[in-house]
C-alpha cells in the first residue's frame, strides 16, 4: 500500500507542474520555451533557498524528472561545489552536476537523428 501511495504523490506533483504549464501556455501569451526557462529558474531559485529539497524529498522523480528539477540539481550541484572548491566551483558545478542528464540527451538526440528523417515544415 506504500508503494501506491509514493506512486500517487509522485503523479500528482509531476502532474501539477505539467498542469500549471499547460494553464500557462492557454491561458497567457507565453511561448513554451519561456515557460520552460522560467521552469528551470524557478528550480535554480528554490532550490538555492532551501525550498526544493523537501519537495523532492516528498514526491522524488514527480519533482525531479520535470525542468524545475532540473534547475534545482544545478543549485544543489553549485552549493556542494562551492562548499568544497571555493568559488570558482561556480563555473564548473553546473555542468559536473548535470552530465549524466546532458548526456542521455544528447545521445537520445543523436540516435533520434540517425533512426528519423526529418524534414523541414513547408
Amino acid at each position: 500500500m506504500e508503494l501506491i501511495a509514493e506512486y500517487a504523490r509522485v503523479f500528482l506533483v509531476g502532474g501539477l507542474f505539467c498542469a500549471a504549464a499547460q494553464v500557462l501556455i492557454d491561458r497567457t501569451r507565453l511561448t513554451p520555451a519561456r515557460i520552460l526557462v522560467g521552469y528551470a529558474v524557478a528550480g535554480v531559485v528554490l532550490g538555492a533557498f532551501g525550498v526544493y529539497e523537501p519537495l523532492v524529498d516528498y514526491a522524488h522523480s514527480g519533482a525531479t524528472v520535470p525542468l524545475t528539477g532540473f534547475g534545482y540539481l544545478i543549485s544543489r550541484g553549485v552549493r556542494e561545489t562551492v562548499a568544497r572548491e571555493g568559488f570558482l566551483g561556480i563555473l564548473k558545478a553546473p555542468l559536473t552536476a548535470a552530465a549524466g542528464g546532458i548526456c542521455a540527451s544528447m545521445i537520445a538526440g543523436l540516435l533520434a537523428a540517425v533512426i528519423f528523417d526529418s524534414k523541414a515544415k513547408e
